[in-house]
């Protein structure tokens, strides 16, 4: 099976595409200044954005891994963003724990897999 990699940097690709499953890496909110909804609600359209390119969208997520600098301030907040993103029904296998980040300002990272359409017949 080929390995597609996307928008890949000298550490990381922002997607890799393996056997039907789309691997994410940690995404970010663009604008860091923000509290912890405005970071979700960012780094959240960042992977609808990705889930888009690659030809899926977060219906069809596996998991999730939620990084937070403050899960005790910030853990309602982010919680209140990410519930009203995910669709009923879909919600995808989660973790989420305290991290430290690679700048101070960053609240929230996440990183998520997800399955791509079968397109050779129904989906199941």
């Amino acid at each position: 099976m080929p390995i597609r990699r996307l928008h890949t940097e000298t550490r990381y690709s922002e997607a890799v595409i393996h056997s039907g499953t789309v691997y994410l890496s940690g995404q970010l909110a663009d604008d860091l200044s923000g509290d912890i909804r405005q970071q979700t609600r960012e780094t959240l359209a960042s992977i609808d954005r990705l889930l888009a390119e690659v030809g899926t969208d977060k219906t069809r997520l596996l998991s999730a891994l939620i990084h937070l600098r403050d899960i005790d301030g910030d853990y309602a907040g982010m919680n209140e963003v990410w519930d009203a993103w995910v669709p009923a029904g879909s919600a995808p296998a989660r973790t989420t724990v305290r991290a430290e980040m690679y700048a101070p300002q960053v609240r929230v990272e996440i990183t998520v897999v997800a399955a791509l359409p079968d397109l050779s017949g129904p989906d199941l």
